[in-house]
């Protein structure tokens, strides 16, 4: 179990490595910063190269062992891993919340869908030896295909969902017959520290670790190390570069899920107030806008552009729907930005949106002091107003970089073929949402926009049942069954 310091009053988390929990060898620990007040709650590892070559190692000598298990004995340890998620989520959700400042009451449903992550890779476990094909080899040759585990895989997370990309990347790693190493982001890791330590609990040594330290200081270590296999990013684009570069001389499979810029498209045969709250949750409440989908390119048809508006500025305004403060009091409905780089570049945007070529139709503040007047005790959290602009097209800084941030563009259009223009004239392509009673309407958007994910009458609906992937600048790959083994090809001659 995780200690704590007498000296410090102060929670100190360990990283998990052959199924125990260790410290960083040269005791380095990193603080752990609640964005909701500025203030530090807990301690970290800042672990070194020495660390990483200790975990890759217990992920290696793990490996043959777990490779070989039966397909059901792999799922029959998936499976224990979602019955034991309830009995914890209370205290998983409260770590994650401290950590990135997502209010708690989006994490309400986050605990069912790890439990059903687990199970799903249970299930997926048995059928991946099945997803071998014969082939007609001609007279005396007899050709088939098994799918075969990479070996090694490390897991690199955001720090926006840290226990979501934790599950989705080892659970189907795992299931395939990988072991895995799961690094969080440094601001995000207190929550896979703990879930990792519970993880190890049920599955057998080394099979599973998680380290904690500077991406600089040990990622480039882990993700180029020849011991390590496959990589799986979720993240920025600069990561991805960084990590394509660290892995040129010991080249190995890759899965990146990067950033986007997202459109949310409206027409105006939509449902009025059913698009309305579909865009408020796509981009401002209540993950802050801090979400790689976030559908921060409002498009909405000139004719009912600005009814929708005004409705979102509405709606946005009232103190009683817009609720900053406690994190952990599920009556809030945002929280503020995960951490202080952020909250800086967040912050630099909305300095953008003051000047004179945009109009603010709400928001346009930050600081505590400023968001949350007279609550002394968030003035120097990471707290940024929900903000909206008005521009006239796409070509703004705004419209085409992303914020990461509860900070949106609203752009109107006029025909079906110029949403499709503007929603498709980013160098990102993760997602894109519309809305719209026209059953035709909505399969020609489906079949023109180049994204990843394409939703219609909702937003950012995702599950264990849909590969989730982008297309452009937003990453390829998906964390599934499939693509965490590889098919080998086989010939017997029967002569």
């Amino acid at each position: 179990m995780t200690n704590v310091s007498e000296k410090s009053k102060l929670t100190t988390y360990g990283n998990i490595i052959n199924g125990k929990i260790v410290q960083a060898k040269d005791g380095a620990v990193a603080d752990s910063i609640d964005p909701s007040t500025g203030e530090v709650w807990a301690k970290i590892p800042s672990s070194k190269k020495e660390d990483a070559e200790l975990v890759i190692q217990a992920a290696r000598g793990a490996f043959e062992g777990w490779a070989d298990l039966p397909a059901r004995t792999r799922g029959d340890y998936m499976r224990k891993i979602g019955d034991m998620i309830p009995e914890y989520a209370a205290e998983l959700l409260e770590l994650e919340t401290r950590n990135n400042g997502w209010v708690l009451d989006e994490y309400g449903y986050l605990a069912e869908v790890l439990k059903q992550v687990w199970y799903d890779a249970a299930s997926a476990a048995t059928l991946v030896g099945g997803q071998g094909r014969t082939v007609q080899m001609g007279t005396g040759d007899f050709g088939f295909t098994v799918r075969k585990p990479y070996g090694v895989v490390v897991g690199i997370l955001p720090w926006n969902a840290p226990l979501f990309t934790f599950t989705i990347k080892a659970a189907y790693a795992l299931a395939a017959g990988n072991t895995v190493v799961i690094k969080p982001a440094e601001s995000g890791a207190v929550g896979s520290l703990r879930y990792g330590e519970l993880i190890s609990q049920i599955l057998p040594p080394g099979v599973l670790n998680v380290i904690s330290g500077s991406g600089r200081e040990i990622g480039d270590y882990l993700v180029s190390h020849e011991e390590v296999n496959k990589v799986s990013l979720t993240g920025s684009k600069a990561t991805a570069e960084r990590i394509t570069k660290a892995t040129a001389h010991s080249p190995k499979s890759l899965i990146f899920e990067l950033g986007g810029k997202s459109p949310n498209i409206v027409f105006e045969d939509a449902n009025i107030e059913q698009a309305v709250h579909g865009l408020i949750n796509g981009i401002f409440t209540p993950n802050s806008g801090q979400i790689c989908v976030g559908g921060s390119r409002m498009l909405i048809q000139r004719s009912i552009y600005d009814e929708v508006i005004g409705r979102l500025k509405e709606l946005m305004t009232d103190k009683e729907f817009v609720k900053h403060g406690n994190t952990l009091d599920t009556t809030n409905t945002m929280g503020p930005i995960a951490n202080e780089a952020q909250f800086k570049s967040v912050c630099r945007y909305i300095d953008e949106a003051s000047k004179d070529e945009y109009e603010v139709v709400f928001g346009g503040k930050y600081g505590g002091q400023e968001v949350l007047p007279g609550q002394p005790e968030f003035a120097d959290g990471y707290w940024v107003q929900p903000t909206l602009v008005k521009v006239a097209d796409n070509s703004t800084k705004l419209a085409r970089e992303e914020i990461f941030g509860p900070v949106a563009v609203a752009i109107p259009f006029d025909t079906e073929e110029e949403a499709i223009q503007i929603a498709n004239d980013t160098n990102f392509g993760l997602a894109a949402g519309v809305w719209t009673q026209n059953l035709g309407l909505a399969h020609r958007m489906i079949d023109k926009l180049q994204a990843g994910n394409v939703w219609v009458n909702t937003y950012a609906r995702v599950g264990a049942d849909l590969p989730f992937s982008g297309v452009k600048e937003s990453g390829y790959g998906t964390d599934s069954i499939l693509d965490y083994s590889q098919e080998k090809a086989c010939v017997i001659n029967i002569g």
